[in-house]
């Protein structure tokens, strides 16, 4: 099993680094899946047991100027690692302007992800830092647990507003209430809103537009035959919501949200060669 990669583009490991400080605002833990062309960063967090999960994912051509890896056979050619993305996000932050940055799986006492920043020197000579990020290496027999979570079958799906906006609402609503009601229906409207015995507070966004899933993609949602002014609402954690939004640090140039009714909210952020997407379940 080896893995070893280099970024030497500044623009690239500056991307990079963004994405990364979003999942560690998302995540304590993940699992970082590693294949020949992609990888994924994954939390699985149980959410029938009220967790939140993400699912993102980058194409490796799109940020590595190296990139080698061994799985853990040929026909299993993936590895599979446990980390604290808030790590590697500290690790990158000290590669701001650096001229190349090589993480590699090493296992010196215990198996870590060595990230080495070189970094620009006035003399000929390189100064290379080095931080080992601790790992754990997940066995073959674990890996069905961090499959590609389907798409839920839902009853709305819409565009979101520009996720500033969103953000400032959703931020002035947590002083107010821990419960946030999303609704939304299939004529591009969407209220966020919350309701406490003292005060009840509804922000309307409207003319968002819904995208053609059905028509791209054969994929059947109970949306379909659905009367397009009613409302399919779901009331979710305020502060997962906020996680999602306050981490957010690669400006998605499409961003979406399908909800099933009174169930789950499944949030699909994409950006170029990048997409997140991240799933809130309702509030019993």
């Amino acid at each position: 099993m080896r893995f070893r990669a280099k970024i030497v583009d500044l623009a690239c490991l500056n991307h990079f680094s963004r994405i990364i400080n979003t999942i560690a605002k998302l995540a304590k833990t993940c699992i970082l899946r590693l294949t020949v062309c992609k990888l994924y960063f994954i939390l699985s967090d149980k959410v029938a047991n009220g967790g939140a999960s993400m699912w993102c994912e980058l194409c490796q051509g799109n940020f590595f100027d190296e990139y080698q890896m061994e799985g853990v056979a040929a026909e299993h050619n993936e590895i599979y690692l446990e980390l604290v993305p808030e790590n590697l996000s500290r690790a990158l932050k000290t590669a701001q302007n650096a001229k190349a940055v090589k993480i590699k799986l090493t296992n010196k006492h215990c198996p870590c992800l060595r990230v080495a920043v070189e970094l620009p020197s006035l003399s000929s000579s390189s100064r290379i830092v080095t931080h080992d990020i601790p790992v754990g290496v997940i066995p073959r027999r674990m890996w069905n647990d961090f499959r590609e979570p389907s798409v839920p079958d839902f009853d709305v799906s819409i565009y979101l507003p520009v996720l500033k906006t969103m953000k400032s609402v959703v931020e002035r609503m947590k002083n107010l209430s821990s419960f946030i009601v999303i609704e939304a229906n299939l004529s591009g409207e969407m209220n966020l809103k919350i309701e406490t015995d003292l005060v009840s507070v509804t922000t309307h966004f409207k003319d968002l537009g819904n995208p053609p899933w059905a028509s791209e993609d054969g994929c059947q949602s109970s949306a379909q035959g659905r009367d397009l002014e009613s409302m399919a609402e779901v009331c979710i954690d305020i502060k997962k919501l906020q996680q999602l939004l306050a981490g957010q640090q690669v400006n998605p140039t499409k961003a979406l949200c399908n909800i099933v009714c009174k169930r789950v909210v499944h949030f699909i952020l994409l950006h170029e060669e990048v997409s997140l997407q991240y799933f809130i379940p309702a509030i019993a």
